[in-house]
């Protein structure tokens, strides 16, 4: 590949790298609508990898989107594009920006090696995505700027740069600084100057995309003076940056130091991740070859982004969780790969996104799938042998075949039907495991039911193949409630997984109110008498009983006790008591929320040598219950949730307002890093069941909370009584 020319690109085959220093792995970074899509049409069109029209030979978009991300106009997966520059494959990996599909950022996030951080001139930088840039920050990955929307009226990228300095580079100024400015056009009648070229602070050369190429030329006088203050910035923290210890005394002492010299530092600080250029760049305009900047920004990624050799060693263990040796990046070493996508192909079936770490991925291979850790989510753990089917790169709607997927690649694989979204593949006789990527919780519940009895023959099926795709997505089958329940990130992630069943699984459901698990209990002592007496012809029923019910501290479940003398009940039937008095207990006797916490103490009663039976006692035995609960005061008990909401400080009040709104007791706050408070709380989960969507609007987006079940606590009587008559039963 090495001598391949970049303007071949994928005209008609895969790309194919021979060695991970071939290599280079981008995700693309930024709020929905920051242009991220666009620039990787852009890019590709550059790179040769499609027709002027941004167009694949099939006529549809580079991008390999779903039916459902061009109804909505927007992206909701993680998407591949590979092109070629100057010999280097460059996988592209194209994020959703929209907080609902943050599962797809993380897993494009664990399959590059570096991230460019899309914002447009005009929209600005939201929370969300500063925090993505702590989160690669706290890891060392490299990170590059970009800054898209310049043709917009009221664009000002010096603005723009300025503004990242601030965010970006909050700890260190110098470390983000634009390579270029831009040189505008004339004005036009709104007098909005369009950018046109760039001004290259290092080369001090003019590049110059008025005429839909690329062309080189040296400043003009006007120029050079835009130029000069600008680079002395630039110029000192390269230097600042640079191994070379003599380079700033030789610079400050009037040395000018060489070009090359210069971007060789700035290369090497960008892989190292302590230095992050801002760039910009525009799509190219109608019967142009290339977008503004893009050149620039391929020459970035090819020659400052790291390769996948300079990641450090995977840690691994066997799947049983033994120790084993670190894996480094090496097309000889032992297979490692890691499924970072699931979806599924409606000829080919189950497709997954792979990263290779180690080794070398081939058709027709037996490998050892091993999956951990996401029980709770509907996914089982699993160590298996398959044999996968065909290597492809996707371009487009098509898929090209690959003959190998190499340490450092990224390949898709045909036929893995037990593999999904988090596992790792490694040799069949040399199983490995990886330490699965940070997963977030999804915390809004939407409960379903089947829209008919087709539907419900296919229902679990396809809800399997659904959370198979995406490791973000729970499923619950509630034993309290008996609800089918997904649990997703927000509204969009919701409708698109009801989409999916729909359209890609032939599933249609509906979508009911979401219940929570109340239950029920006795506030006081109280007693029952059950007489179930019927006489209709040869055996009748014959069963009275008498009990005591009286409360017992929380968590203890029923007690069930026998005190009876003389033998008024049968011991024979007592268990028959006991019995019906744990079925009504189960079914509830105020609002059909299970009993719990009491004892059931059985005084007395009486039989009939003939016609008492095991069924008549049961019968009495619930009716002596409902008795009780018709004297006594019955109290609902709801769960109440530990809460902890990590917001920026500037939000605190915001939050700890909105949670006392809702019946929240605040514990306890403390720092949870620069610039953050994590707020504990308990809360009654009945009144967080949006949480997830109304904290984001609280927050502008930057708050994030964790939810754990705590306890059952009798619920105001006031919120009680509603529950009652929604449940129909008055009170």
């Amino acid at each position: 590949m090495g001598a391949t020319s970049h303007q071949a690109g994928a005209a008609g085959r895969a790309l194919t790298a021979d060695r991970p220093s071939s290599v280079r792995n981008v995700v693309l970074v930024g709020h929905s609508g920051s242009g991220k899509t666009t620039l990787v049409e852009a890019l590709a069109l550059t790179a040769g990898a499609v027709n002027r029209a941004g167009r694949v030979e099939d006529g549809a978009t580079v991008s390999d989107y779903d039916e459902i991300e061009h109804r909505r106009q927007r992206s909701v997966q993680l998407s591949l594009v590979p092109v070629e520059w100057g010999g280097i494959k460059i996988n592209i990996l194209d994020t959703p920006g929209y907080a609902d599909f943050v599962g797809e950022l993380r897993a494009g996030l664990r399959a590059a090696d570096a991230a460019l951080f899309v914002v447009s001139a005009s929209d600005g930088i939201d929370g969300a995505t500063r925090m993505v840039w702590d989160e690669c920050e706290a890891v060392g990955m490299p990170r590059a700027i970009v800054v898209t929307h310049l043709e917009a009226a009221r664009a000002d990228y010096a603005q723009m740069s300025d503004v990242c300095g601030q965010i970006f580079g909050a700890d260190d100024p110098d470390a983000v600084i634009p390579l270029y400015l831009p040189l505008h056009g004339p004005a036009g009648p709104d007098g909005h100057a369009p950018v046109t070229g760039l001004l290259g602070l290092l080369s001090q050369r003019v590049y110059d995309y008025a005429s839909g190429e690329r062309t080189e030329r040296d400043p003009d006088p006007a120029e050079v003076a835009l130029i000069s203050g600008a680079r002395s910035r630039l110029i000192e923290g390269i230097i600042a940056e640079s191994e070379d210890e003599s380079l700033m005394d030789r610079y400050l002492g009037g040395e000018d130091i060489d070009v090359k010299t210069l971007v060789d530092d700035l290369e090497r600080a960008v892989a190292r991740g302590t230095f992050h250029p801002v760039l910009m760049a525009a799509p190219a305009a109608d019967g142009a070859r290339q977008g503004l900047g893009t050149v620039e920004l391929l020459e970035l990624i090819t020659g400052g982004f790291p390769t996948p050799l300079e990641r450090g060693p995977v840690t691994v263990t066997a799947p049983d969780g033994a120790g084993r040796p670190a894996v480094t990046c090496d097309p000889d070493g032992p297979l490692l790969a890691e499924v970072v996508k699931t979806s599924s192909d409606p000829y080919v079936g189950r497709v997954s996104l792979v990263r290779v770490f180690s080794g070398t991925l081939r058709p027709e291979q037996t490998v050892h799938v091993s999956g951990h850790g996401l029980t709770d989510r509907g996914h089982e753990d699993h160590d298996v042998d398959e044999k996968i089917g065909s290597l492809t790169s996707p371009f487009g709607k098509q898929q090209r075949v690959l003959d190998r997927g190499i340490a450092g690649d990224l390949a898709c694989v045909a036929k893995l039907t037990r593999a999904e979204t988090g596992d790792t593949l490694s040799a069949k006789d040399d199983p490995l495991l990886m330490e699965p990527w940070a997963m977030p919780d999804p915390l809004l519940p939407i409960a379903i039911e089947a829209h008919s009895k087709a539907d419900e023959d296919k229902l679990s099926q396809g809800l399997a193949r659904l959370v198979a795709e995406d490791p973000t997505m729970r499923l619950e089958q509630n034993p309290h409630t008996h609800q089918v329940v997904l649990w997703c990130l927000g509204e969009a992630h919701q409708d698109v997984a009801l989409e999916r069943l729909r359209n890609r699984y032939g599933v249609q459901v509906d979508p009911v109110p979401h219940k929570v698990s109340l239950r029920e209990t006795f506030g006081a002592k109280a007693a029952g008498r059950g007489r179930h007496v019927k006489q209709s012809g040869g055996h009748g029923q014959f069963a009275i009983c008498e009990i005591e019910v009286e409360p017992l501290p929380p968590g203890s479940g029923i007690e069930f006790v026998d005190k009876v003398v003389g033998g008024a009940v049968p011991r024979q039937f007592i268990p028959s008591v006991e019995k019906g008095v744990r079925t009504q207990a189960a079914r509830g006797v105020s609002a059909g929320y299970p009993l719990v916490d009491v004892r059931v103490t059985l005084l007395d009663g009486k039989a009939h040598s003939v016609d008492s039976s095991d069924a008549a006692f049961q019968t009495a035995g619930a009716l002596a219950l409902r008795e009780a609960a018709a004297e006594a005061r019955i109290e609902l008990l709801e769960p109440v949730a530990e809460v902890a909401v990590v917001v920026p400080d500037e939000y605190v009040g915001p939050v700890m307002s909105d949670l006392a709104g809702r019946r929240g007791r605040v514990v306890g706050t403390e720092q949870a890093g620069a610039g953050r408070t994590r707020i504990r709380a308990e809360i009654p989960e009945i009144e967080i069941g949006r949480y997830a969507v109304e904290l984001r609007s609280v927050s502008h987006g930057t708050g994030r909370y964790a939810r754990a079940y705590a306890r059952h606590e009798p619920m105001p009587p006031q919120v009680a009584d509603k529950v009652r008559e929604q449940a129909g039963q008055g009170t």
